[in-house]
């Protein structure tokens, strides 16, 4: 039995947004982004855009590849969501607070009449626990097929007096079509092993106040935008002691070295954290795949968004042995590894 990608897709928005444009509007510049982040531009979702909204555009790309690119083939496109089980959703930006959740409102747009659906709610890490958790859903019962998205419209949440967040984020979406194959004699294809983690005593370092239990709204009361809020330097430092973990553990338990990868496909939320996890580790130049200068953070989206641009860059092969790895609120962190 194994769990193969044999679908990907992404969708963002028309609207791109570089940083010359943003310092119009914000005390800033780009020489001052790109020399602490990497970051050149973001794609931001207009005011009645929602995650759903991307989600749907993605997963339909995600499922027009699966049958060999046919997009225009609405009859072929509906037999296609017909067949998936389970759409899991990653988001730390649904539609709505607590219900219904975002995935139940993509199950209904693409017509996946016959899945289940659910949020997995895990921050910039949502798309590496929602692929272990399709693999999981993917091993017991009938299911074969399963949409994994990560969609995200952060920037609807930016407080944009805040010069040292409100330039991080960007919106977008990505999408895979996970499939259960039982077929004898394949080999060792498809998702091999996942880590994840959490550190909870982290849980204020990247935090959205207002709305939950915590902090409820009260009538009578103005109700606060509800912003997202971040330590920096602890996420900084957590994060880069995240990934060079995750990356020798998961080498260590496979038995395999950096030169054994073909990419390595990190969470795209600073391309600083990245290139001080790969020092760290000496990987080589250009296994490490960041396209952050084009899309910034775009959270539990960026990993999937990625894998999509790859692989329709034809970028990916097969038997290529990739690594995912990521790190967000929770604190939680991840990784996949998969052969292609």
């Amino acid at each position: 039995m194994t769990f193969e990608i044999i679908g990907t897709g992404r969708a963002v928005p028309a609207r791109r947004v570089s940083n010359d444009e943003l310092s119009k509007k914000i005390d800033t510049s780009d020489e001052w982004i790109r020399s602490h982040t990497g970051i050149g531009a973001r794609h931001m979702a207009d005011e009645g855009c929602t995650s759903s909204d991307l989600g749907v555009e993605a997963a339909k790309n995600a499922l027009a590849m699966s049958l060999g690119g046919f997009q225009d083939d609405e009859k072929a496109l509906a037999e296609a969501a017909l067949s998936i089980d389970m759409v899991l959703l990653a988001t730390a930006t649904p539609d709505y607070f607590g219900s219904p959740a975002t995935a139940c409102i993509v199950q209904d747009r693409i017509g996946a009449k016959n899945a289940g659906a659910m949020d997995i709610t895990a921050g910039c890490t949502g798309f590496i626990y929602a692929l272990e958790t399709a693999a999981g859903l993917l091993s017991v019962g009938s299911r074969k097929k399963i949409m994994v998205i990560g969609s995200e419209v952060v920037t609807k949440f930016m407080n944009w007096n805040d010069r040292g967040s409100c330039v991080l984020f960007g919106d977008g979406a990505g999408a895979i079509v996970l499939e259960k194959k039982l077929e004898p004699g394949r080999g060792k294809r498809g998702l091999i092993r996942s880590i994840l983690k959490s550190d909870g005593s982290g849980a204020e370092h990247i935090i959205f106040k207002g709305g939950g239990g915590k902090e409820p709204f009260k009538e009578g009361e103005p109700s606060k935008p509800i912003f997202v809020e971040i330590n920096g330097q602890a996420v900084y430092n957590f994060a880069v002691k995240a990934m060079t973990d995750l990356i020798s553990e998961i080498l260590r338990e496979e038995g395999i070295t950096i030169n054994d990868l073909s990419r390595i496909i990190p969470h795209q939320a600073n391309a600083r954290i990245v290139q001080a996890a790969a020092k760290r580790l000496k990987i080589p130049e250009g296994i490490c795949f960041l396209n952050i200068e084009e899309y910034a953070n775009t959270s539990a989206a960026s990993i999937p968004i990625a894998l999509d641009e790859l692989n329709r860059a034809g970028e990916l092969k097969k038997g290529d042995l990739i690594l995912t790895v990521g790190f967000g609120s929770g604190l939680t962190y991840g990784a996949n590894l998969l052969v292609w």
